[in-house]
């Protein structure tokens, strides 16, 4: 197992950690809960860390949120990939029931609490399935992020290694 995890972390860190942080950020289902802990687990400095991730986390939201329903509508038009659109779709909308009841405030409880299936990237298509404006969904997911940055900063770090710099 361990020789796995070192492969791993070799494989993203070609490009140096910053960038390794940058790009598990992005990437669906690990977002900035798995880059902040990824950064603890290279003796990243936690507001190094947090700050990188944060942003790399952020920038394909408002993409996801202006874009999805399209590329949605689209996908669901072709025949390779048509079924597992509507699984995915049906999948998000099954967990929208809070962000449809209390719109903006649900969308950032969405996206701020720590489980996994949720986060900037399936709090944004959500928000986009749900046709909701950008203007509306962006500061939601941004504070979202940023509230799940600090939770899983103290859970890497420890609280008293968070507070360190302080």
């Amino acid at each position: 197992m361990e020789q796995i995890i070192q492969r791993i972390f070799d494989f993203f860190l070609f490009g140096g950690k910053d960038f390794a942080l940058f790009v598990i950020s992005m990437i669906p289902f690990i977002e900035l809960r798995g880059s902040i802990i990824f950064g603890a687990a290279m003796g990243i400095p936690w507001p190094h860390a947090f700050a990188v991730s944060f942003i790399g986390n952020l920038l394909p939201v408002p993409f996801l949120i202006l874009l999805a329903r399209p590329i949605f509508a689209w996908l669901k038009t072709t025949r390779l990939l048509s079924g597992l659109t509507h699984r995915v779709e049906n999948r998000l909308m099954s967990k929208s029931g809070k962000i449809e009841k209390y719109s903006a405030i649900g969308l950032f409880l969405f996206v701020a609490i720590p489980l996994p299936g949720t986060g900037a990237w399936s709090g944004s298509m959500i928000a986009a399935l749900l046709d909701m404006k950008l203007r509306r969904a962006l500061p939601a997911v941004v504070a979202g992020v940023f509230t799940a940055g600090v939770i899983m900063t103290v859970a890497s770090y420890g609280l008293l290694g968070a507070l360190r710099l302080f």
